[in-house]
């Protein structure tokens, strides 16, 4: 069955995703390096299993990423893989590697965006 007539009949299909996104205020940034090139990227959405940065760098799909998040949570930090790029928008990552210490603040972050959105998630 074609998608659009499976949501048409008022069935949804399931996401890949194993967590919502929240959308983020303009105050979160990650720097990044990705293969010795360092930015700074806004972030767009976040969830416990990655993130979309706002970059017109292009990367390589399965590039490995290395994430530190400038945030009040405290040091976070990460390694993701590029998932999609959205040539001239951004980057889907997911994360790979996150230390049990960064693991919490991760948390505190997604739950303080959350209620900064009004529990507005998406898919």
């Amino acid at each position: 069955m074609r998608a659009d007539k499976y949501f048409l009949a008022g069935h949804s299909i399931p996401s890949r995703r194993h967590y919502s996104r929240v959308e983020t205020p303009h105050e979160v940034w990650v720097c990044w390096n990705c293969k010795g090139r360092e930015d700074t990227s806004q972030v767009r959405d976040l969830s416990m299993g990655g993130l979309f940065v706002e970059t017109e760098e292009a990367r390589d799909v399965d590039a490995t990423i290395r994430i530190d998040f400038l945030v009040q949570e405290g040091q976070i930090r990460a390694e993701a893989v590029v998932r999609h790029v959205k040539p001239g928008s951004g980057l889907g990552l997911k994360f790979t590697a996150l230390t049990e210490e960064d693991g919490p603040r991760l948390t505190a972050l997604v739950t303080r965006l959350c209620g900064l959105s009004r529990g507005t998630w998406t898919h």
